[in-house]
């Protein structure tokens, strides 16, 4: 078989692919015409950020098996359109999570002891001492956003320097932040509290804009925020005004909102007190030689002997389990994204129960797909259907399994039970036919619901023109309705209704406000499924 690197890549790891038999070219910084010429006679693909898996490229791709990314980012990947070509995709999360909080400190310290701006001046012949004065870390509190992986190990450099170390995180139960030495609290006390801040999210429909004029007014004069995690988590212009206007001390960000980034792109890069790096959280030799070992490795091992490791579209089964399991892990992976979406609170226990003819079946990989989807979310793409059940460990979630040969309504019934901090979510799914997963079940309210795509989320009362008010506001909205479930309460006399609909694109902030403020509509959400 035949493996094209794309991008640049550490030479040991085409020395894997190369030892375990394939045919390897290494071409880069190929244009993406280029690329659409050649890769149909490819079996697999080593990409990093630079190469774009388009669907064109996927449409060409007659042969191509396996995308493998050196790295956790695969925003350049149409992952829905390689699932449906049958296309794996992998990942190597773990790779340079040490490289990126140690990134973090090191642009924190720069920042505040002023080196980049001091080296700059003392090139230019000056020696300006009083000038470029700095401060401690030492007794100093930092405030990470966000304490996965990553933001877990910043967390431990930064105790190691006598930090303070507080932490905003929703999903992050309180007993586990506390193990590795970390006080969660809300964003405005973190706001309040925090001489430093760094961001440890990935860009998600939560995390967008997450810090923003409002937090930046909240913050001490003297406060300095950094980003090395991903751009578009702060808001640039709100950041450009703090820093200007003197609400912050300084800023240091590794990632910007557009990529290449400069000074037409971002006024920030004019401002003294900002220091910025081109993307370089993960560019360590030690880093760059991990993660490409780590997907060679894991691409030899599925070309030579279908193995799936790291994949983010498909559980790590053979093929003959997922031709029987996979439309059951295809609907708990969309249960898992909705309860996340949906709950608030940390998560604290999961009970599935897998009943019927599902009951018969190997179950773990449906586990570990609902797993999978539950952190999604929240994580992007450092989530996997290999590390999903791991983290949920590290996250003090307990996972409990239920069989029966019972089943209420459907031949197979997946029923799923999570408890959080403030509050349960019980959801139930099946599959129609072989392959067509369906939401049967939300809390007390049944309806059948294809839980895909970008959907609008409403709670609304049981009364006559609900409906109606609602197709015709996001109709002049421009906003196109492709499917619509409604959910009747158990209860006879409930007068209350939920309303699952899929649209055609995501609605933004004024459309979905819109929505909120229609007579009789409790509450409305979007949801990216």
């Amino acid at each position: 078989m035949k493996v094209l690197i794309s991008d640049n890549l550490d030479p040991i790891g085409e020395k894997i692919l190369k030892d375990a038999g394939l045919e390897v070219d290494v071409n880069t910084g190929l244009a993406p015409e280029e690329l659409k010429k050649i890769i149909g006679q490819y079996d697999g693909l080593v990409i990093r950020s630079a190469t774009k898996v388009t669907d064109e490229i996927i449409e060409a791709a007659d042969n191509l098996k396996v995308v493998g990314r050196a790295g956790i980012g695969l925003d350049n990947v149409n992952i829905p359109e390689s699932s449906k070509r049958g296309i794996v995709v992998m990942n190597a999360p773990d790779g340079n999570a040490t490289t990126a909080a140690e990134h973090a400190i090191s642009m924190m310290m720069a920042l505040t002891r002023n080196i980049p701006q001091a080296t700059a001046r003392l090139k230019e012949g000056g020696w300006d001492k009083k000038k470029f004065q700095g401060r401690e870390v030492t007794n100093k509190t930092v405030g990470i956003i966000g304490i996965g992986r990553i933001g877990a190990i910043f967390a431990d450099r930064a105790k190691g320097l006598k930090m303070k170390v507080i932490a905003f995180d929703p999903h992050m139960p309180k007993d586990i932040a506390e193990k590795i030495g970390v006080e969660l609290v809300s964003m405005e006390e973190l706001c309040e509290r925090s001489d430093y801040f760094s961001v440890h999210v990935p860009l998600t429909k939560e995390t967008a804009k997450l810090v923003s004029t409002k937090e930046f007014k909240a913050m001490k004069s003297e406060a300095m925020f950094i980003d090395c995690a991903r751009g578009g988590v702060v808001d640039e212009e709100a950041l450009y005004e703090a820093l200007k206007n003197g609400e912050i001390r300084g800023a240091a960000l590794d990632v910007f909102e557009k990529e290449p980034t400069s000074l037409e792109a971002t006024p920030l890069l004019s401002l003294d007190n900002f220091i910025c790096t081109p993307h370089l959280g993960a560019s360590t030799s030690e880093a760059q030689v991990n993660v490409a070992i780590a997907i060679c490795e894991q691409m030899a091992d599925y070309l030579n002997n279908g193995t799936v490791t790291n994949a983010v579209n498909v559980p790590s089964v053979s093929s003959e389990v997922l031709a029987k399991i996979g439309p059951y892990a295809t609907l708990a992976e969309m249960m898992g994204s909705l309860h996340m979406q949906i709950a608030k609170g940390g998560v604290e226990e999961v009970t599935l129960e897998f009943a019927g003819d599902l009951a018969e079946m190997n179950t773990n990989p449906i586990t570990v797909s609902f797993l999978k989807g539950l952190f999604t979310p929240i994580l992007k793409d450092a989530v996997n259907f290999v590390n999903a059940p791991m983290i949920a460990k590290d996250r003090g979630i307990k996972v409990v399994e239920a069989k029966t040969g019972d089943s209420d309504a459907f031949t197979s019934q997946l029923t799923v039970t999570v408890k959080t901090s403030d509050g349960e979510n019980k959801l139930a799914g099946t599959v129609f036919g072989k392959s067509e997963p369906r939401l049967v079940r939300l809390n007390s309210f049944r309806l059948e619901a294809l839980l895909d795509g970008p959907m609008l989320f409403v709670s609304n009362n049981d009364v006559p023109g609900v409906i109606g008010a609602l197709g015709t506001t996001l109709g002049d909205l421009g906003v196109n309705i492709s499917r619509m479930t409604v959910g009747q309460e158990t209860d006879a006399d409930s007068t209350k209704n939920v309303i699952l609909l899929n649209t055609t694109v995501l609605l933004n902030k004024d459309q979905l406000a819109a929505v909120q403020d229609l007579e009789h509509i409790a509450d409305a959400m979007v949801l990216d499924m």
